[in-house]
């Protein structure tokens, strides 16, 4: 094991001689306790795991689950080194109350999408709505759109949506649901309605909770991350950019539509991964040195299927530790405005 060697010298005087003593006092090197939100745990390991590779510190799996379920567990108290959140809101001081630290930084951007396998004994409607996908897929007809998601509503599947109050998926599968409506129904709420009354959705606490049930075969479908789809090893229906909160050009066009939390109106965005340090994290040093790594490194995640941004984006209400200011000034990041 490695270890950090500090040495003491230890002068003491008796009958006018001098002795000298040193020893070594070893302080074992320790993992850091990353919380990741849980549909990027697979981003997330791999840059920990090439961060504990090119440093010593040994590796330890992340805490993972919903990105507002950890905002909690660190609101509470729970030690923790470094905060990966796909959600903005999650990192601000409602959230993580005095945990917050005032920053956070974008590192890679995703899009909603709709998840699914190819298991034998799949029903005839899912097999409808699959072709309903590859016909409005290849036309991008709104027509075609309209007949996908008024088939996928129709409560002859069943549909997996997180828990929005425990993970972000949730709330930006209805915002897209929303979006399709305006879209190809002219009526916002067409496909959400739909959705409720047919009782077409199954919850759970997060989407990557519902990655079992739907390969088990009680969901057909599943809301998710396109990265998520990928490396989970599933299909994703890729959705067009004015519904699947993924272009980062229609960030205030995504903002109109909104889902109403437990905690206040969330509104929607382009779909950014961030990474934190949260106020007195532990071994706060080298998680700053995580932080810069994930920056020099992220480009290493495009074959999740996501899009790296370069420079990153800082957003920032107090001024930044060291090493990030560091990151503004080598141009590997850029401010984005507040947090």
């Amino acid at each position: 094991m490695l270890v950090a060697v500090v040495l003491i010298v230890i002068v003491a005087a008796s009958a006018g001689s001098y002795l000298l003593y040193a020893y070594y006092y070893a302080k074992p090197l320790t993992p850091l306790l990353v919380f990741s939100a849980d549909l990027y745990t697979a981003e997330s390991e791999y840059l920990y795991s090439g961060f504990s590779n090119s440093t010593g510190i040994p590796y330890a799996t992340p805490n993972s689950a919903g990105s507002t379920a950890l905002a909690a567990q660190i609101k509470a108290g729970s030690p923790v080194s470094v905060f990966i959140s796909v959600s903005k809101s999650a990192l601000e001081s409602a959230d993580l109350g005095d945990r917050y630290s005032g920053w956070g930084i974008a590192f890679v951007n995703d899009q909603m999408s709709i998840g699914y396998t190819n298991a034998t004994g799949q029903s005839g409607a899912f097999q409808t709505i699959v072709g309903d996908y590859q016909k409005a897929s290849a036309s991008n007809a709104s027509a075609d759109w309209f007949t996908f998601f008024s088939d996928l509503t129709s409560g002859s599947v069943k549909v997996g949506i997180s828990n929005p109050n425990t993970d972000p998926a949730g709330y930006r599968a209805w915002m897209v649901l929303e979006a399709a409506g305006q879209n190809f129904a002219g009526n916002e709420t067409y496909f959400v309605d739909r959705m409720l009354r047919t009782d077409g959705n199954i919850t759970g606490a997060s989407a990557a909770a519902l990655v079992a049930p739907l390969e088990e075969g009680q969901i057909q479908f599943l809301f998710m991350y396109k990265s998520a789809a990928i490396s989970h090893g599933l299909t994703p229906m890729l959705l067009p950019r004015h519904i699947n909160l993924g272009d980062t050009t229609l960030s205030s066009y995504y903002s109109q539509f909104t889902y109403t939390l437990s905690t206040g109106v969330e509104k929607g965005g382009a779909i950014l991964l961030f990474a934190t340090v949260p106020a007195n994290a532990t071994e706060t040093t080298q998680a700053l040195n995580f932080v810069v790594y994930i920056v020099q490194h992220a480009s290493s995640l495009s074959s999740y299927g996501i899009i790296v941004l370069s420079p990153a984006l800082l957003y920032n209400s107090t001024d930044v530790p060291a090493p990030i200011a560091s990151l503004l000034t080598q141009g590997l990041l850029r401010s984005a405005g507040p947090i």
